[in-house]
């Protein structure tokens, strides 16, 4: 076995992951969303306040608010006043927003699958074990 660092792991998984969003990206499109918009939808029904959702995704809360605001005029989501809070908003997938996002979600499932292909059934285990445990905090 090869000795591999840190930096070189982190680096060939991120290797990964913009390949296969690169590669899913223009089928993406085709439903109206970029791939960062797919992501926001993706998060919305576990983070549905905007900045809530902002911490989730690593992103400035005026990215968000701007992808949010994309993503109202497209008919994806709707913004509504908390009752509790009129100060904040709850964010919702409309039907369509949530056709696009389910949509995108499998392109992106078929995509990485290909990948995942590639391992015997027991690698995929084993990849599974293994994220989970890096993942624990």
């Amino acid at each position: 076995m090869r000795k591999t660092s840190p930096w070189q792991i982190w680096k060939l998984n991120f290797e990964l992951l913009m390949s296969v969003m690169h590669e899913v990206e223009p089928r993406v499109r085709e439903h109206g969303l970029e791939m960062k918009e797919f992501f926001l939808l993706g998060e919305l029904d576990e983070h549905p306040n905007p900045a809530d959702l902002a911490r989730a995704m690593l992103t400035p809360k005026p990215t968000v608010t701007f992808m949010v605001k994309r993503m109202e005029a497209a008919g994806y989501l709707r913004r509504e006043m908390q009752p509790d809070d009129l100060r904040r908003f709850r964010l919702t997938l409309t039907p369509s927003g949530r056709k696009a996002m389910e949509a995108s979600r499998e392109i992106l499932d078929e995509a990485f699958g290909e990948r995942l292909a590639r391992l015997t059934q027991a690698q995929r285990t084993e990849l599974i074990r293994a994220l989970e445990r890096m993942a624990e905090g």
